[in-house]
C-alpha cells in the first residue's frame, strides 16, 4: 500500500465493513481503480458523519483517502448508488452479498479490474433495480466471473472430436472442458441439453453488454445456477458461507 499516492480519488464498492471502536468503521472497497483496498472511516458511525451513508455495505461511492505510511482513511466519501436499504428482500440481499464474497477471493488489490467491477455493478442493479429472474443473475455472475479471472470453460466443442452441438453434451467442473456423448468416457461429467448450452456459451463469449440479453425458465434458470455455483467454487476451491445461507433460504 505504499505504492499508492499520499493523496486519491476513486469510486468503489463496499463488499465488508467492522465497526471499529465506538465510531469508527474499517471497510473493504471493490475500487474502479485500484481493485481491492481496505481503508478506515473514522467516526463513520456518528449520526452526523457525512461518511455514513457512503460507507456502507453494499453502497457504491466516491472516495478520496489519505495514505499515512501505508494505511488509509477515508478524508472524504459521498454516495453514488445504494443498492440496498432497509425493508430488502432477504433472498436478494443474501445473494448481493455472495457477490461481495466473490469479489474479494477474486479481485486483485492495488491493480485495476474494471470489468469485474462492472460485472458486480450490474448484476446488483438488474438483482433490486429491474428484478430479473435471481437464479439467471446469479449464474451470469458466476460464470462471468470465473472467465474475468482466468478460469474460463472451453465450450467451443468438444475437446476429443470437435464436434459443434449434440442433444446432450457433457461438461467437465474440474477442468471445464466439454464432450459430446461418444466422446464421453468419464462418470460425474454434467449434461447440457442445448438450452443449458447455449446460455453458457452465451455467457463466456458474448460481448459485455449482451451478456444479460436472455431469458430462460424458471426450472432451467435454476439448473443453469446449480451448474455455474459448483464450477466457480471448484475454481476458488473454497467454500462460500454467504452461499451456503442464500442456499439455505426458503423461497
Amino acid at each position: 500500500m505504499d505504492k499508492l499516492l499520499t493523496r486519491f480519488s476513486t469510486e468503489g464498492l463496499v463488499i465488508r465493513e467492522m465497526n471499529v471502536g465506538e465510531s469508527d468503521r474499517l471497510v473493504t472497497l471493490f475500487t474502479r481503480d485500484y481493485g481491492i483496498l481496505k481503508a478506515f472511516a473514522p467516526g463513520a458511525k456518528s449520526i452526523k458523519s457525512k461518511k455514513g451513508a457512503a460507507t456502507s455495505l453494499l453502497t457504491y461511492s466516491n472516495f478520496t483517502f489519505v495514505n499515512k505510511k501505508g494505511t488509509l482513511r477515508i478524508y472524504e466519501a459521498s454516495p453514488i448508488a445504494v443498492f440496498f436499504g432497509v425493508g430488502s428482500d432477504v433472498k436478494a440481499l443474501s445473494l448481493a452479498q455472495y457477490f461481495c464474497e466473490l469479489a474479494y477471493c477474486f479481485a486483485p488489490s492495488e491493480t485495476p479490474a474494471f470489468e469485474m467491477l462492472r460485472l458486480i455493478l450490474n448484476s446488483l442493479h438488474f438483482l433490486t433495480k429491474e428484478k430479473r429472474n435471481i437464479s439467471l443473475i446469479k449464474a451470469i455472475t458466476e460464470l462471468r466471473l470465473a472467465v474475468l479471472s482466468g478460469y474460463s470453460p472451453n465450450l467451443v466443442a468438444c475437446e476429443n472430436c470437435g464436434k459443434f452441438e449434440s442433444d446432450i453434451m457433457y461438461f467437465n467442473l474440474n477442468d471445464g472442458s466439454l464432450c459430446c456423448d461418444e466422446c464421453k468416457e468419464k462418470e460425474g461429467l454434467i449434461p447440457l441439453d442445448k438450452g443449458l448450452l447455449s446460455a453458457m456459451r452465451h455467457i463466456v463469449y458474448s460481448q459485455f453488454d449482451k451478456i444479460y440479453s436472455f431469458n430462460l425458465n424458471d426450472s432451467a434458470a435454476d439448473r443453469l445456477s446449480e451448474i455455474t455455483q459448483n464450477y466457480i467454487t471448484l475454481q476458488a476451491d473454497q467454500q462460500f458461507s454467504t452461499l451456503d445461507f442464500f442456499n439455505s433460504i426458503k423461497e
